[in-house]
C-alpha cells in the first residue's frame, strides 16, 4: 500500500497513514513536470537579474538588501542554519513525519518554484524512515513554522540531527546509512522549504483525528454511565431535538436512541426513581452536539490546509512571482483554539459524570463503586485524577490565537501562534483520552451493580471490550495501568469502531 500525493488530494485518513504507520509515498510523472515548468520561472528570475524576495533578496526586515547573483545558493544554506533555533522537547515521531509529508505535498502543487530531486529526497526521508530531530518550540505561526521547518530541512542536507534505526545521528549520517546522498540547495529552495503551516497542521491533522475518535469514544462511556445511573431517556426523544435543529445535536441524541434502545435499565418499561436527570446526564446532546459540529468544523479547515501552497513568494504559470501571506497560519491558530476548548469541554462533563458514579448519594450505588469501602477507596482517586485533568485543561484552553509578538524588526507584525495553539489542543485531547478512559472504567464498575446482562447490546459490547483489559474491582488495586491501556485504544480508535457499528 502507498499514499500518492499531487498537491491536490492529500487527506487526514492518508496523513495518519503515513505518521503512523509508516506507508510508504509516491508522486506521479505528471505531477513532477509540472515541478519542472515553474522551477524555469525562478532561473529566469536569477537570469534576468531581477530584485525579488527571496530569491534575489535577503530575508524578513531583510528583504530591502540585494544579494549579488554569486551568492544566491549560500543564502539559502545561511537561511536555514540561521532558522533552526528551536527549543524544547523533540515534537513526537508522528507530528515529524506529518510535517515532512505535507511540505512535499505542497511544493508538488508548483507554486514553489522548487527542483523534483528536493520533494523526493522529503519523500525519501518518509520511505526510509529518517526522522529529523525537531524541536517543539519556536514558532510563532507566521510567517510559517520557521524554526520546526529548518530542522527538517538541514536533514535534507546532511546537516542537523535525524533518527534512523532507533539511534540519534547527525543528518549526514543519516542519509550515508539510508543510501541517500545530501541535496545541494539551488536559489528559492531553502525558503521553500520552511515557509508554510505544515507543523502546526500536521499536528492539526492528527489531533482532529483523535479528537473524532475520542468524541464516539465518549458517547460509549457517556451512555454506560447513563445506564449504571439509570438515566432517563427521554432527553434523546427526537422531537425535542427537531424544535432546535442543530444538527450536532440531532446526530447525539439519536446515537444515544439507537444506542440504548433495547436496555432493560432505562428502556421505557423500566422503573423511574426521578422526574429528570443532571446536566450532565440529560445535556448530552447539547453539549456533545456541539463539540461535534465544532470538530466537523475543523476538520474542514485542517482538509483544506493539507492541500494548500503556504510559501512565499509564490511562483505562477504566467511568469509572476508573487509576495503574499498565505504563509499565516490564522486559520489553523482559530481552529486549533476552537478544538481545545471544545474538548476540554468534552473532558468537563465526563468528569461531572464520574463524580456522580463514585458519589453515593447520587448515585445509589456503593460509595466509590466498591462493596467493601472505608477498608477499600475504590474509585475515590480516579475522580481526582480525572479533576486534575479538567483543570489542566482550563489552563490550557486560553486561545493562543488572541496574542501576537511582532518580529522581524516589526515587518512581521502579526503573527499567529498557530503552532502554540495546535501543541495545547493535542495535549488537551491527551488528558481527555485519560478522562474517558476512567469513566469507562467508573461505568463499567457500576454497571457491575445494576446488572451488565439487562443492558443494551451496544453497551453490553463497550462492557465486554473494557473487561478485556479490567476486571471488576473487589478490593484496590492500582489502576494506572488500566488507564493507560483504555487511552491507547481511545487513540487506535478501537472504542469508535465498536460503538460505530450500533450508530
Amino acid at each position: 500500500m502507498k499514499v500518492e500525493i499531487d498537491g491536490h488530494s492529500l487527506t487526514i485518513e492518508q496523513v495518519v497513514k503515513v505518521a503512523r504507520e509508516h506507508i510508504c509515498v509516491s508522486t506521479n510523472d505528471e505531477t513532477i513536470q509540472n515541478i519542472f515548468k515553474n522551477r524555469e520561472i525562478v532561473s529566469n528570475v536569477i537570469k534576468q537579474n531581477k530584485t525579488v524576495y527571496g530569491i534575489s533578496t535577503g530575508f524578513g526586515d531583510l528583504a530591502r538588501i540585494r544579494i549579488p547573483n554569486k551568492d544566491l545558493e549560500e543564502l539559502q544554506y545561511n537561511l536555514l542554519r540561521s532558522h533552526a533555533v528551536g527549543v524544547g522537547d523533540p515534537l513526537p515521531e508522528e507530528v515529524v513525519r506529518a510535517a515532512i509529508l505535507l511540505r512535499a505535498n505542497a511544493l508538488l502543487k508548483g507554486y514553489s518554484g522548487v527542483r523534483p530531486i528536493v520533494i523526493m529526497q522529503l519523500i525519501n526521508l518518509l520511505n526510509k524512515r529518517i526522522t529529523p530531530i525537531v524541536p517543539e518550540k519556536g514558532s510563532v505561526g507566521a510567517s510559517g513554522d520557521l524554526a520546526p521547518l529548518a530542522h527538517i530541512a538541514l536533514v535534507l542536507i546532511g546537516e542537523g540531527k535525524a533518527k534512523y534505526k532507533n539511534k540519534i545521528v547527525d543528518g549526514k549520517t543519516a542519509l550515508q546509512q539510508a543510501g541517500l546522498t545530501p541535496i545541494e540547495l539551488m536559489p528559492k529552495e531553502g525558503l521553500a522549504l520552511i515557509n508554510g503551516t505544515q507543523i502546526m497542521t500536521a499536528i492539526g491533522a492528527l489531533a482532529v483525528y483523535d479528537a473524532e475518535n475520542l468524541l464516539y469514544a465518549s458517547i460509549a462511556s457517556g451512555a454506560l454511565t447513563f445506564e449504571a445511573l439509570r438515566g432517563i431517556q427521554d432527553a434523546f426523544d427526537e422531537r425535542i431535538q427537531k424544535i432546535r435543529e442543530h444538527k450536532g445535536q440531532n446526530f447525539i441524541a439519536r446515537a444515544f436512541r439507537e444506542i440504548l434502545k433495547d436496555s432493560k435499565i432505562t428502556g421505557k418499561n423500566a422503573k423511574r426513581e426521578r422526574v429528570q436527570d443532571a446536566y450532565s446526564l440529560r445535556t448530552m446532546p447539547q453539549v456533545l452536539g456541539a463539540i461535534y459540529t465544532a470538530i466537523q468544523h475543523v476538520k474542514e479547515i485542517i482538509s483544506n490546509e493539507l492541500n494548500a501552497a503556504t510559501d512565499n513568494p509564490l511562483v505562477f504559470n504566467d511568469g509572476s512571482v508573487l509576495s503574499g501571506g498565505n504563509f499565516h497560519g490564522e486559520p489553523i491558530a482559530l481552529v486549533m483554539d476552537y478544538l481545545g476548548i471544545a474538548i476540554a469541554e468534552l473532558g468537563n462533563i465526563a468528569e461531572r459524570r464520574i463524580n456522580r458514579l463514585v458519589d453515593p448519594h447520587l448515585s445509589g450505588l456503593p460509595a466509590y463503586l466498591i462493596e467493601n469501602n472505608g477498608l477499600n477507596s475504590g474509585f475515590m482517586i480516579t475522580q481526582y485524577t480525572a479533576a486534575a485533568l479538567v483543570s489542566e485543561n482550563k489552563v490550557l484552553a486560553h486561545p493562543a490565537s488572541v496574542d501576537s509578538i511582532p518580529t522581524s524588526a516589526n515587518q512581521e507584525d502579526h503573527v499567529s501562534m498557530g503552532t502554540i495553539a495546535a501543541r495545547k489542543a493535542r495535549e488537551i485531547i491527551k488528558n481527555v483520552q485519560s478522562i474517558i478512559s476512567i469513566e469507562l472504567l467508573a461505568a463499567s464498575q457500576g454497571l457491575d451493580f445494576v446488572g451488565p446482562d439487562k443492558t443494551s447490546k451496544a453497551i453490553k459490547s463497550i462492557y465486554d471490550f473494557v473487561r478485556t483489559i479490567s476486571t471488576h474491582v473487589t478490593r484496590d488495586r492500582s489502576l494506572h495501568d488500566d488507564i493507560e491501556k483504555l487511552a491507547f485504544e481511545i487513540k487506535s480508535g478501537k472504542i469508535a469502531e465498536i460503538i460505530k457499528k450500533y450508530i
